[in-house]
């Protein structure tokens, strides 16, 4: 039902394109507070892709309109109409022209034309002259001489390193819940010294929750919530007893930095950042 409102809307932008980039039309704020309502009913990841693509078709519309109107630019007739639609005084008699109010004019203009302080300087060394171009010696092939067949050694397979990284990442994040129960999503896995190990986390995070480990909720202040708890077993997920929810978790470099100030400023320090739990945390 949702995703049918949002296939509507981005009907009603794409008939609505011309209008919405007029200043005196209210076409575009009518547009963007319909989809503002429809976001806060977003809930699955099939819908958070139809409210991107709703938001993108708006930013296209108004970039495709800017563009049009920056490439004809404004026209000589459109400047002095604008001029005396601002700055034009009614003739006391019919038989007189409009004039302009020639100090107003000047007063808007002023900050174009008044003289900034500055110096004045040349970057780059004073004696750079032009080189000269080498001439190029074709230098004849010289036949290559024979050398011995070797064999490279082998490497071992670093998968397995891999993996055991993996694992060791896995049981730590599921360690710090079952010793404290329950915590908020952005403590469990932020590293305060490392972006890419924040990543990881929650790369172990999701192992959790899809082997039904481990869940996720949201409280009634909007916080997600992780706890672990006792995986279903495979008769109660085969019979559709129990059934997975899943959402799309976006998590980038600006977003690590953000949470890091928050949750400095919320808690004064995390109660997961701990020296012995260097893979986590």
């Amino acid at each position: 039902m949702l995703r049918s409102q949002y296939h509507a809307m981005k009907t009603l932008i794409n008939e609505e394109r011309d209008d919405m980039a007029k200043e005196d039309s209210d076409k575009f704020a009518s547009i963007i507070t319909q989809v503002e309502s429809l976001h806060e009913q977003v809930q699955r990841p099939r819908e958070q892709v139809a409210d991107a693509e709703a938001l993108l078709d708006i930013t296209t519309t108004l970039v495709k309109s800017v563009r049009s109107q920056s490439s004809e630019g404004i026209t000589p007739s459109d400047f002095v109409t604008a001029l005396l639609k601002k700055f034009g005084q009614q003739a006391t008699l019919d038989s007189e022209p409009v004039s302009l109010r020639w100090a107003d004019v000047g007063l808007s203009a002023s900050h174009v034309f008044r003289a900034a302080p500055g110096c004045c300087t040349m970057l780059g060394p004073m004696d750079t002259e032009v080189k000269q171009r080498k001439l190029s010696v074709v230098s004849r092939k010289r036949s290559a001489r024979p050398t011995e067949n070797t064999c490279p050694e082998e490497l071992a397979d670093s998968s397995e390193g891999a993996k055991t990284d993996t694992d060791r990442n896995v049981t730590v994040v599921f360690d710090i819940l079952r010793k404290n129960k329950r915590a908020r999503l952005e403590t469990l896995v932020l590293n305060r010294q490392s972006f890419a190990q924040t990543v990881e986390n929650v790369f172990a995070l999701s192992f959790l929750v899809k082997d039904g480990r481990v869940a996720i909720n949201i409280d009634d202040n909007g916080h997600h919530i992780v706890y672990p708890r006792n995986a279903p077993a495979a008769s109660a997920i085969a019979s559709g007893e129990v059934s997975y929810s899943h959402f799309v978790f976006r998590y980038d470099y600006r977003d690590w930095k953000v949470l890091f100030l928050i949750i400095e400023l919320a808690y004064g320090i995390s109660i997961f950042d701990l020296d012995d739990q260097p893979h986590c945390l």
